[in-house]
Order: structure tokens, then sequence, then C-alpha cells
């Protein structure tokens, strides 16, 4: 008697590891099936809008092209995607794609269509609002809340090496040349300076500026310590800004863009 019912109690802890197994198994596959459709679905709607959209005016190329380069990218990282992280990661470059899509619309004078989720990596970095134009090493460097002719390329916002950057049009995609090394990090991080510090502009925008570089570094120096604890190289760059060599700037994922701005304003409210 005693035998049978512990060979009916091994008997049913074994049936309920397998059914757990069997609903863990389920479960994984139905959330990669969730993730790979929300992705392709939005790299579909990129790939269309990109088909039915032409203009001439710099901004509107400009916009285009890099919409394009996210459509690609979106591409590729579908093909090579087989978890759910990996296909949210693809679908966040679509919907960054997506994002010039909208600024396209917009410098061509056109309803820039309904809103789009939101970026993760651009979570509270604001807009600009007002026209800004700073001198930098010789050079003049100009930003708006609107494309133009001299402010022809489109960032959707973020955060770059621990620095707030808000969404809005620039005369020059400076933010590329400093996700570099050496002399273009440099340069890339006196542009920041000179847009958005209160040194350079309206003393209204220094509160938030710094609280947001602040929040930043912060940020950073976690990102750092777990690199001195792991033993990182790459680490020990984020704990002083951003981690290049792990993919992370300040602690955020890198991905799509960049990361949060000190609370989701700029000291009460967009540029």
């Amino acid at each position: 008697m005693e035998f049978a019912l512990w060979l009916f109690l091994i008997v049913l802890l074994g049936g309920a590891l397998v059914w757990w197994r069997w609903g863990s198994r389920s479960r994984r596959s139905h959330e990669l099936a969730d993730a790979r459709a929300e992705a392709q679905r939005w790299y579909e709607r990129l790939g269309g809008q990109l088909m039915n959209l032409h203009g001439d005016a710099p901004a509107v190329r400009q916009a285009l092209a890099d919409a394009g380069e996210r459509y690609n990218a979106a591409g590729s990282q579908l093909e090579q995607a087989s978890t759910p992280r990996q296909f949210a990661l693809a679908r966040e470059t679509a919907l960054e794609g997506l994002a010039y899509i909208r600024a396209a619309r917009t410098a061509m004078g056109i309803d820039p269509g309904p809103e789009l989720p939101p970026l993760a990596a651009a979570q509270g970095a604001g807009a600009l609002t007002k026209e800004r134009e700073v001198d930098v090493q010789g050079q003049t460097f100009r930003a708006g809340p609107q494309p133009g002719n001299a402010t022809p390329y489109y960032y959707p916002g973020g955060r770059l090496q621990g620095r707030p950057v808000p969404a809005g049009w620039y005369s020059t995609p400076w933010w590329k040349t400093a996700l570099g090394a050496g002399a273009g990090v440099l340069g890339g991080m006196l542009i920041a300076d000179a847009l958005f510090s209160p040194g350079f502009g309206d003393p209204g925008y220094g509160a938030g500026y710094q609280e947001g570089f602040g929040d930043g570094q912060d940020a950073g120096d976690q990102g750092g310590d777990i690199g001195d604890q792991g033993g990182d190289i790459g680490g020990d760059a984020g704990g002083q800004g951003g981690d290049f060599a792990g993919g992370e700037f300040g602690g955020g994922d890198f991905g799509g863009g960049f990361g949060d701005f000190g609370g989701g304003d700029f000291g009460g409210g967009d540029w």
C-alpha cells in the first residue's frame, strides 16, 4: 500500500512537471509570435509610407533618407531576430523610421498622420519650441521646432552621452559624429552644451538642462558600478556618462536612440 502511494505521488509530480514545461513552452511561443507580429506590422507600415512619399525639399529628402535607413535596419533585425527582445528592438527601429516619416510629412506641409507609440529611447526628451543659433569653433549651428533650408535634419529626441537632446530640426546631424570616438565626441559635446546650456541661450533653459544632465550622469554612474563589479571595461566608460562598448549611453539602452531626459521636461516644459 505504501509503495503504491509513493508511486502515485511520483507519477503525479512527474505529470505536473510535464504540464508546467509544456505550459511554459507554449507561453514563450505565444510571446514570440506576438512580438514578431507587432514588429512586422510597424515594419510593413513604414515600407508602405516610404513607397508613397516623395519630395524635393532638402528637409523632406533627408527625413525620407533617414526613414529608409531605419527601414533597412529593421528588416535586417527582423531576419535575425529569434527572441521577443530582438523583435522588440526591430519594432523600435521601425517606429523610429515612422517618426522620420511624420517629420517628412510635416516638412511637406501635410498632415503628419496619427500619433505613434512613444519611442522608448526618446521618452522624456521633450522638443524644441524656439529657434536656436550658436557658434562653436568657428561654425554656426542652428536648431528649431520647424524644418527649413537652414535646418533640414530631424532628430526624434534622446540622450547623447548623458546629455539631453530634444526632438527638433537641426542644421547638421552633429549627433552622428558625436557617436564616434575622440575628437568627434568632444565636438558633439561642445555643440550640445552650446545649443542647450544657459550660457549660450535663454536663461530659462538652464535649470532643465542641468537637471537632465545630472540624471544622465547618475544613470551613467550606475552603469559604471555594474561594469566595475563585473570587470567590464565598457562599464567603466558607462560610469563616466555612457557605456559605448556595451551599446548603452548613461545606463540606457541605445538600440533605437537615446534615453530619459531628467523627468520628462526641461525645467517645467519643453525647450
